[in-house]
């Protein structure tokens, strides 16, 4: 496919502060303090302003346990001013790239979940997700919805998600991990450089990227390998833990080349961002 250089000028980010935010050196970016997507008259007055011919949609709620008990934030950040993006994209003619998740899904099916899939979320967050997908799909005709799943990223010192929680556990005797949850696991910062492809491409519709099927046990296990460990991973189920928001055992997806084996790209995190 012919791709073309992107300038920088022509760009605009929201939730640059965010993990994903954090890796991506292209475009102007916004954090939620210099644009709150939850205000309309602000984020038409930015994209009539920079006049953007691409708005990179980052900002979200992403903590299922704080969507799942803050219901009313999660669909006013998540779908609302994700409407909003939708409206302005449109009043200025430009193409909105809204990164959802494989959330979106019931995660009952056997299989990696494929753009054709249709969604059906079973939590706040997904739904959330979803609807702003649905709002983007049903304002602009020039859109790409890019889902993820199980992103990792942000360093020793600002990774709160699964892969900190099991580094921080690295001097323990025994690290118990679910074996019947099943995502993709991907690298913040190689998702950040699929979107600059994706966009210099000129892709529309829906793409899924992540780095590969694995269970939370099969990301533990190669977490602390990775660091020397002696630490046992110990394979459990998900029921021997509390959670305030269903989901499903699946939510890995089929997925394009554009990042690399989680595998690979977790050693790379580890050793660069841990340094360990």
């Amino acid at each position: 496919m012919d791709s073309s250089p992107i300038n920088d000028e022509h760009i605009l980010v929201t939730g640059s502060e965010g993990m994903l935010g954090s890796y991506v050196n292209f475009g102007v970016r916004f954090t939620k303090q210099t644009l709150d997507v939850t205000n309309l008259d602000a984020v038409l007055s930015v994209c009539h302003e920079y006049k953007p011919s691409t708005v990179v949609h980052l900002a979200g709620l992403t903590d299922l346990v704080f969507c799942e008990r803050n219901p009313r934030e999660a669909y006013l950040v998540n779908t609302t001013g994700t409407y909003h993006l939708a409206l302005a994209a449109r009043a200025i003619g430009a193409k909105l790239v809204y990164v959802s998740t494989s959330g979106v899904f019931d995660g009952t099916k056997k299989e990696p979940y494929t753009e054709e899939d249709v969604p059906n979320p079973v939590n706040v967050y997904g739904h959330s997700k979803y609807l702003g997908e649905l709002a983007v799909r049903g304002i602009l005709n020039d859109y790409l919805i890019v889902r993820t799943s199980w992103l990792f990223g942000g360093g020793r010192d600002s990774d709160k998600k699964f892969v900190g929680k099991i580094l921080a556990q690295q001097n323990a005797i025994e690290v118990r991990a679910v074996t019947d949850k099943r995502g993709s696991p991907t690298y913040a910062k190689d998702l950040a450089g699929a979107l600059k492809k994706l966009i210099e491409e000129n892709r529309k519709g829906i793409v899924h990227v992540g780095g590969g099927v694995a269970t939370r046990y099969d990301v533990s296990r190669e977490a602390l390998a990775l660091i020397g460990s002696k630490a046992s991973v110990v394979p459990v189920l998900s029921t021997e833990f509390s959670n305030v928001y269903l989901s499903g055992e699946n939510e890995s997806m089929s997925s394009s080349s554009y990042v690399r084996p989680w595998q690979e790209a977790l050693a790379e995190y580890i050793e660069i961002e841990w340094k360990i």
